[in-house]
């Protein structure tokens, strides 16, 4: 470690750390003023639920093509051009805002669009952070990166409400408003162009087909000893995760809470996420990979079952403070992994696997859910998720390879070559 400078020195990190903040706060803001100016406009929930889907779908459709793409082009000009777009479709909302002339069709478009950059701007910034942070300094920085989302979707839509109430464009404003800043915080940063130990190529040579480069970083993934089990119990966790929110709302409900009371119980997991990304850090450094993965979804499922408790309407806030207090760790030490076992040359593509990998069944996570709670009722619903969490960590726990991953070169096979 001597040597090398404390991280809060790392101005070209600090920058791009500043920036993509920056950049999620604004989100943040509008992930609630969406909505909120969509159902005020047209009084319809299921076309606000088809502005925000239109966005998902759009992300999760070009990602892998932009991981691909990525690793082709100049990626602190792919970065750059991203954010900046973003910042001009933000721009363009809030004119239609002020204006008042505004259709859904225009909504649905400009989320599209949105999508479609964000797409790129994942890929890159994985890239970057491997690019100008020190090995030994992974783990602070994606601890750091962890404690930004958390912080972000803990402030953002309080504060999108607020601005949303000054005035409908305001929200969308400071949005563009921040879509800028972190556009100039980047140039600042200077995220490397490319590779340290891959020159540009000559005319002719770059593209190799997209499917073909695609196939390559998934033939990959399907290689590491533990990485492709991880990731799969990942997806499994996602599924899960991602189906308890109707459960819990349900369970509130039944025990005569309403909507206050089920916003104050879920401010729970913005709680328990806060503290747990300030200790993700040191928590990913006490287990290898292949044993936290394990114990952060035992965890997980163990908590989801306390909600079911019958302790009162405000017990299930409890439980939720321990779920996202232990998964902010497992955030970052898959980051970690990724960033140390991946070829540089493939991160952009790795990056858009795992990214697509965590998604691609998050989807499914609510109508699930919402099936269990019609079925079951809500605390019979968060008993079965939990029971089903408990046993994708059992299962995790039983795997040779899984047990013995590290996380680090140790566990790579050798890169074939294309």
């Amino acid at each position: 470690m001597t040597g090398i400078a404390p991280l809060r020195k790392n101005v070209r990190f600090q920058l791009l750390w500043a920036g993509s903040a920056v950049s999620q706060l604004g989100s943040e803001l509008t992930r609630l003023a969406m909505p909120l100016l969509v159902l005020a406009l047209t009084g319809s929930p299921g076309l606000a639920g088809v502005v925000a889907g239109a966005r998902t779908v759009a992300f999760v459709l070009i990602q892998l093509p932009a991981g691909v793409w990525v690793d082709r082009w100049d990626r602190r000009r792919t970065l750059i051009t991203a954010q900046g777009l973003q910042a001009a479709v933000s721009a363009l909302l809030t004119a239609l805002v002020l204006t008042g002339d505004v259709r859904v069709w225009q909504f649905v478009a400009l989320a599209v669009l949105d999508g479609l950059c964000a797409a790129f701007v994942g890929p890159v910034l994985d890239t970057a952070i491997r690019g100008i942070v020190p090995a030994a300094q992974l783990h602070s920085a994606y601890a750091q990166e962890e404690s930004r989302t958390h912080a972000a979707g803990l402030v953002g839509p309080p504060l999108g409400g607020l601005l949303y109430g000054l005035g409908r464009a305001v929200p969308f404003l400071v949005d563009t408003l921040t879509f800028l800043a972190a556009t100039l915080l980047y140039v600042l940063a200077k995220v490397p162009r490319r590779p340290a130990d891959q020159p540009a190529p000559a005319p002719g040579q770059e593209r190799r087909g997209m499917r073909r480069e695609a196939a390559e970083a998934l033939s990959w993934l399907w290689r590491q000893r533990g990485l492709r089990e991880a990731t799969a119990a990942v997806m499994v966790l996602n599924l899960l995760g991602g189906a308890f929110l109707i459960p819990l709302i349900v369970l509130v409900g039944e025990r005569g809470g309403d909507a206050r009371v089920t916003g104050v119980v879920l401010a729970g997991l913005g709680i328990g996420g806060l503290a747990g990304a300030l200790l993700s850090g040191r928590i990913s450094r006490l287990l290898p990979p292949g044993r936290l993965l394990p114990a952060v979804v035992a965890i997980f499922g163990a908590a989801l079952a306390a909600t079911a408790l019958p302790w009162g309407v405000w017990w299930p806030m409890v439980p939720l403070v321990f779920i996202t207090l232990s998964t902010p760790s497992l955030n970052v030490v898959m980051n970690v992994v990724v960033a140390r076992m991946v070829p540089e040359e493939l991160l952009g593509r790795m990056g858009a696997v795992m990214s697509m990998g965590g998604m691609v069944l998050k989807p499914l996570g609510p109508v699930l859910g919402g099936a269990l709670a019609a079925a079951l009722g809500g605390a019979g619903a968060l008993l079965a998720l939990g029971g089903l969490l408990g046993l994708t960590a059992a299962v995790a726990a039983l795997s040779p390879r899984l047990r013995s991953f590290t996380g680090t070169a140790e566990d790579e096979v050798p890169h074939a070559p294309a």
